[in-house]
């Protein structure tokens, strides 16, 4: 039996919507036609992937499973695409995924030296695809930000810096030379607490009340709008602090805050002699640790 991927895709749209009709307009299509694709892949399966009625849309544990097994598929195909177009097209080229704050330039000017034909691309990221774009092939190489998933990728440790609390300009501890976790804790973290344990545990044992949810935040920029216009408080690296300064906000350092990780990654199989050049010149080009600036943001 032969899946076809793009039922796959279909169904990916409809999990993560759990909606026929949101992924129906995500996708495009008329939501009949996506009724009619879905029932045609359970067919193909031989098992049902949603348990759907008037009211709900829900994933079987066949659907749970297809969804882990799907996306890693999908990644697989789309970089095989990706391989195959450049290796038509002819040209070497290099594409580098960078988290925002980190700057490349010594590095990518050293690599453009060493290879003058080498077309060096650059590719900016975000949490949410920083390791996506390694595993369908996107980027040939990125910077990231720990944590992430491991799995399928090699990772090389290059620096560490420290993170800071952005809060708006009229925040009680807006100019402070330093604050301690629990001086957060009451605050509204515009992101996933998950990514900031520290204030994570802190904050459960003060809390009192529900916890409001946190919007769709797609950039940097979103979320310091959002600090600045007193809805909440964030926690980034100290590089991204410093790149993204703008009126309305402060940065305070956080003495009680471990520091961010950055490293190099790529796909497990995918290690060439132009990654291992461009990591060995990150190592010795990009910050020592401790050594990204901790200024306030303004």
């Amino acid at each position: 039996m032969d899946v076809d991927l793009r039922k796959l895709r279909y169904f990916l749209a409809v999990a993560e919507e759990l909606h026929f009709g949101r992924a129906a307009e995500r996708l495009h299509i008329a939501q009949p036609v996506l009724s009619r694709q879905i029932r045609a892949l359970e067919n193909e399966l031989g098992a049902d992937v949603f348990m759907r009625d008037r009211r709900s849309t829900v994933l079987t544990p066949a659907g749970e499973q297809l969804v882990h097994e799907a996306k890693p598929l999908l990644a697989s195909a789309d970089a095989l695409l990706r391989r195959v177009r450049a290796a038509g097209e002819g040209v070497a080229r290099f594409t580098i995924g960078f988290m925002p704050g980190i700057t490349l330039t010594p590095v990518v000017r050293l690599l453009r030296e060493r290879h003058p034909g080498l077309d060096v691309r650059m590719l900016r990221t975000g949490w949410h695809d920083q390791v996506e774009v390694l595993h369908d092939a996107r980027a040939d190489v990125g910077i990231v930000r720990l944590p992430i998933d491991p799995a399928g990728l090699e990772i090389r440790p290059l620096y560490t810096e420290p993170r800071l609390a952005i809060v708006a300009s009229a925040h009680r501890l807006a100019g402070k030379e330093s604050v301690q976790i629990a001086d957060l804790a009451a605050d509204h973290l515009l992101q996933d607490p998950d990514a900031v344990p520290e204030w994570r545990d802190v904050a459960v044992e003060l809390r009192t009340g529900e916890r409001r949810p946190v919007p769709a935040i797609h950039s940097v920029e979103e979320k310091l709008e959002l600090v600045a216009g007193g809805q909440g408080i964030a926690v980034i690296p100290a590089s991204t602090a410093n790149f993204y300064t703008r009126p309305g906000i402060e940065a305070v350092p956080v003495e009680d805050l471990s520091p961010n990780h950055v490293a190099a990654a790529w796909p497990t199989g995918r290690t060439t002699a132009l990654i291992e050049q461009f990591v060995d010149a990150a190592i010795a080009l990009l910050p020592e640790e401790g050594t990204c600036a901790t200024q306030h943001a303004t």
